[in-house]
């Protein structure tokens, strides 16, 4: 029924710059958090931004002042500025979004496909 598209991913050298869009499609009443999760290789996956419905941010703190979550409420869609990028930050991102598609529902969790993000030189 609900449907997170990702975009903007790809392989950039160190200290290099990606924005990774998401878009929300489909029966949709309400979005509240919106956040974007990385999994690397044998690790887990984790948290790495996160912001409210009224704009309150969250970030991991390894990608503290590099990093940089928004949202645009009217486009169903959120963000992901990457600045500075590092190895380390080599993953799959996942959108996820808490997406209330029913009046009498509340808000569930959906995730997107993920978008590979490779910092190489």
């Amino acid at each position: 029924q609900v449907q997170l598209v990702e975009s903007g991913g790809g392989l950039v050298q160190p200290g290099g710059s990606l924005r990774l869009s998401c878009a929300a499609s489909g029966s949709i009443v309400s979005i509240n958090g919106m956040g974007w999760f990385r999994q690397a290789p044998g690790k887990q996956r984790e948290l790495v931004a996160a912001i409210s419905s009224g704009g309150s941010t969250n970030y991991a703190d390894s990608v503290k002042g590099r990093f940089t979550i928004s949202r645009d409420n009217a486009k169903n869609s959120v963000y992901l500025q990457m600045n500075s990028l590092k190895p380390e930050d080599t993953a799959v991102f996942y959108c996820n979004a808490e997406i209330k598609t029913g009046r009498g529902t509340p808000h569930y969790s959906y995730w997107g496909q993920g978008t590979q993000v490779t910092v190489s030189s």
